[in-house]
């Protein structure tokens, strides 16, 4: 089941990118089912179980108030590192920290872990269980609780109820 379920939505972001259906898109069609079975069946171990939740409607309308709301952390990492960049009397204090995160499945660790990535003066460099190593531009503070509440807890609350 888990591979049919993958096999049409691998088929769906297929149909979406190439849209085949012109008067001689049936070849093209076939082709992509016949990639669409072989990308599943190849890659079934990679794929998180039970898919079929990410159709969940409320899962679709917590990713579309993620989307802008990681979009303000980003600006607003952007704008911090560009101050640091152009005032160079403004410290950094580079430093890799450990900050706990409560997502329990994978794919939700690392969609953490590219939201911290893919903002500025962050990178995740490593995740051992419940625990994201994390490169920061300024180690504010030596005290963990709060390195976890100011790198991972913008975005924790809201991958929890797309993933989780």
């Amino acid at each position: 089941m888990r591979t049919l379920t993958w096999t049409l939505l691998l088929l769906a972001a297929w149909v979406l990118l190439v849209w085949p259906f012109f008067p001689t898109g049936y070849q093209d069609v076939a082709a992509g089912v016949l990639c669409a079975i072989f990308v599943a069946l190849f890659l079934r171990g990679v794929y998180p179980e039970r898919a079929e939740r990410l159709f969940s409607p409320r899962r679709w309308f917590w990713l579309l108030l993620y989307i802008p709301y990681f979009l303000y952390y980003c600006v607003k990492a952007n704008l911090d590192v560009a101050y640091r960049v152009l005032h160079a009397k403004l410290p950094i204090r580079p430093g890799i920290v450990k900050v706990h995160t409560t997502l329990k499945s994978d794919l939700a660790k690392t969609f953490l872990a590219n939201s911290i990535t893919l903002t500025p003066g962050t990178i995740s460099v490593d995740i051992v269980d419940q625990d994201v190593y994390v490169h920061w531009i300024y180690v504010a503070t030596e005290d963990p609780e709060e390195e976890t509440r100011s790198i991972v807890r913008p975005f924790e609350r809201m991958l929890k109820e797309i993933f989780e």
